[in-house]
């Protein structure tokens, strides 16, 4: 490797580190003092850079909270890769549910609770909420379709009946410092369980909502 190639990966890395310290700091900030009263001078103290380093890398708080999506989703992704290699389709769907709310932390509970507040009124953020929700629903609509045993099994309308499930979990965990999901898992496992098996009375999915 060149000298040059040498130092232009050394910059890319010092980019990646000061991106994701910048995203910690973010989240930090947004869970103490919430994503409305954040400011991206405050992200910028917690961060101990200067405005301009942070807008260099991020150019508003919303594009913070994509990034902050973003980093989320790949770090899903490798955990979904990894669980694969580890077993097969149906191990690994729950195994990544219940490993998600289970080691959930408060904090990342309570950033989630702040973002879906502040969706009701701030649009940019409600477009990312939507796409993130939207994501979720059909990995998981594809995944029940693919791992269904009976044709009774509606994959679209099991999702529907499982979501209040998932974030009343994501809820609790940031309302309740010592609040234990496992029980809640256990139930979702169930619950998906019985609708892959069309032993779950589900009304059809609402296919104009969207779908």
């Amino acid at each position: 490797m060149s000298a040059a190639a040498g130092a232009v990966i050394d910059a890319r890395s010092g980019q990646a580190a000061r991106r994701e310290h910048i995203l910690d700091a973010a989240e930090s900030c947004f869970v103490r003092n919430g994503f409305h009263r954040t400011t991206m001078q405050d992200l910028a103290r917690e961060a101990s850079m200067s405005p301009g380093n942070i807008y260099r890398y991020f150019d508003s708080k919303e594009a913070v909270v994509l990034g902050l999506a973003e980093r989320d989703r790949e770090r899903g992704a490798v955990l979904v890769e990894a669980m694969e290699r580890a077993g097969d389709k149906r191990a690994v769907l729950m195994g990544v549910l219940a490993r998600f709310f289970l080691e959930i932390s408060r904090e990342a509970a309570v950033l989630r609770l702040d973002l879906w507040v502040e969706a009701t009124r701030n649009p940019a953020i409600a477009d990312l909420v939507e796409r993130g929700d939207e994501e979720g629903r059909v990995w998981l609509t594809e995944m029940f379709d693919a791992l269904k045993t009976s044709p009774d099994c509606d994959p679209a309308a099991l999702f529907d009946a499982i979501a209040p499930l998932m974030k009343g979990m994501i809820v609790s965990r940031a309302l309740s410092p010592g609040y234990d999901a496992r029980p809640a898992v256990a139930q979702l496992q169930s619950l998906i369980k019985a609708g892959l098996s069309g032993a779950l009375a589900l009304p059809p999915a609402d296919k104009e909502a969207g779908r």
